[in-house]
């Protein structure tokens, strides 16, 4: 079975990729105004991020269904705290709600993405925040892949547990609204904005 879902997704490496350049930044400065430091990081993936978060003083707890990545992130960093658990698992009465739910280039590889919303919107605490980023689509950024010649390298059917949904800020906007997530503003990172390689939701939780 877990050649059919995210539980054998491989990962290369145990440390941080590229795309941490321009998505860590914005992660930290959306922490650093707040003043409860735990931290729930949803597709924690080879703990990367939830290690680098760690060690600069932040609680964070962090889940993936990637028997590779939670293994790697045992391995690696054996101070993390990380499981192997789904977004489609009960996960808030597991874990508790926390002030920040990060979930990092996740939410294009889900099936069920209303699920993964349910999931997340479950885990904030009235008045948190969710921080979801996945890579950006926008109208001149296809121009540019089609002008390019790059649209079967960037939509690739050929990655296993890759990227199945594709979203725009309007389509994102919409699931995280309508999971019940208001105050929803996006940043564009990554190159200028409207190339970006990703963007990031910062969803507020009524309180």
């Amino acid at each position: 079975m877990k050649d059919l879902d995210a539980r054998g997704y491989a990962h290369g490496t145990s440390g941080l990729g590229g795309h941490h350049d321009y998505l860590l930044p914005s992660v930290r400065r959306h922490l650093a105004i707040l003043k409860d430091r735990r931290v729930f990081d949803l597709g924690c993936g080879n703990g990367s991020v939830a290690h680098a978060l760690s060690v600069s003083g932040y609680d964070v707890t962090g889940v993936d269904p990637s028997e590779d990545g939670v293994r790697l992130a045992r391995e690696t960093y054996p101070g993390l705290r990380v499981e192997a658990a789904s977004a489609y698992d009960d996960l808030a009465a597991v874990y508790g709600r926390f002030p920040v739910v990060l979930s990092l280039e996740v939410v294009e590889h889900v099936y069920s993405p209303r699920s993964y919303a349910k999931t997340l919107f479950d885990l904030v605490e009235p008045g948190g925040i969710a921080l979801v980023s996945t890579p950006y689509h926008g109208y001149l950024k296809n121009l540019a892949l089609a002008f390019s010649g790059k649209m079967d390298a960037h939509f690739t059917a050929l990655w296993d547990h890759g990227h199945i949904k594709f979203w725009s800020i309007k389509t994102l906007g919409l699931l995280l609204r309508e999971t019940g997530f208001s105050d929803v503003s996006f940043e564009r990172l990554g190159r200028v904005p409207p190339l970006a390689k990703s963007m990031m939701a910062i969803a507020r939780k009524p309180g």
